[in-house]
């Protein structure tokens, strides 16, 4: 029941996701009728689609803490509970940030030794991807998270990504091991002493996207301005180059021959093709997508949840995580 387009893109997400891959079972919360309404409008296979009834939803405007504890019967709320009790696996959702992060720590729980979890978005680089977390779930944090999110990125990515040996950098405001401030420079020497993470050392921001490492941390503050920053970079200088190329009859023909390039530029910026973030650290699985967010980015964050399961990205951070622990 949350986001912008609600429930209409989550339940065509849905029906994408049931044709595309024959071994999950979706388990969708929210108000029964309203969902049934939605399904009927599609083909989709309903032995492997399950609606549990919720009459509350939890409203952007509503406090973080104070709407997971209260409003028990919430959409968010018994998803949360489905993958506490081990009935689900995972959770996505395009609802509130702040009561997922709330309602993930306080009812599916942190991994043992894990600090503070993260938000981590995957980002296209002009050779693969690249991990970034914190993007956003905690501002203020100590040094020891930021090593500990070293470690857990460097889990997702070799597990899920495929990665065998993960590049980790840390954004600093200069690459020298000397620069930044001294939750950084603390950061540094902890993260260059862990055995789990393949530290490369301080990244600055325009190094973020360039392919030479495949998880970047930094606390939440940063995170979200440089994922912030980099959304609407792209938005704008696609939207610079499209005004420059239909300027004049020359440019527009150089941008028609051009254009199946142009489209495969574009899809490679496009954020409804990676699903969403993940909010890694949890005892479960918990996938935050934009507000925003359509049936196409709703289906790309069903085939990463599945493949986060696949891929056993939990049990691997406990295993790894034991070595950095407070």
């Amino acid at each position: 029941m949350g986001g912008d387009n609600a429930p209409g893109a989550v339940i065509e997400g849905v029906a994408a996701a049931v044709k595309d891959f024959d071994d999950i079972t979706l388990v969708l919360t929210g108000k029964k009728e309203v969902i049934e309404a939605e399904l009927a409008k599609h083909s989709v296979d309903l032995k492997r689609v399950e609606i549990v009834d919720c009459r509350e939803v939890i409203e952007m405007t509503d406090k973080a803490v104070d709407s997971i504890k209260k409003k028990k019967d919430a959409s968010m709320v018994r998803g949360f509970e489905l993958v506490r009790d081990g009935d689900c696996d995972v959770f996505l959702t395009a609802g509130h940030s702040g009561a997922l992060v709330a309602g993930a720590t306080l009812i599916v729980r942190r991994i043992k030794g894990v600090s503070r979890p993260a938000f981590c978005p995957v980002l296209p680089t002009r050779t693969g991807s690249v991990l970034l977390l914190d993007s956003g779930a905690n501002v203020d944090c100590k040094p020891f998270y930021l090593a500990q999110w070293g470690v857990i990125g460097s889990v997702y990515m070799r597990c899920v990504m495929d990665v065998k040996n993960p590049r980790v950098g840390l954004i600093n405001n200069g690459s020298e091991p000397g620069k930044g401030n001294a939750q950084t420079m603390e950061a540094f020497q902890l993260m260059a002493q862990e055995k789990h993470i393949n530290f490369k050392g301080n990244v600055e921001g325009r190094e973020i996207l360039s392919g030479d490492y495949d998880v970047v941390v930094a606390d939440g503050f940063v995170g979200n301005v440089a994922l912030k920053l980099i959304e609407g970079m792209a938005k704008t200088m696609t939207g610079m180059l499209k005004d420059e190329l239909t300027k004049g009859f020359f440019t527009k023909i150089g941008a028609l021959m051009a254009k199946p390039g142009f489209k495969r530029f574009k899809a490679r910026l496009d954020y409804s093709e990676l699903g969403g973030a993940l909010l890694l650290g949890v005892n479960g699985g918990v996938i935050k997508v934009h507000g925003s967010a359509d049936a196409k980015t709703f289906r790309s964050g069903i085939r990463q949840a599945r493949k986060f399961i696949i891929s056993g990205v939990v049990e691997n951070i406990k295993n790894d995580i034991q070595s950095i622990t407070e």
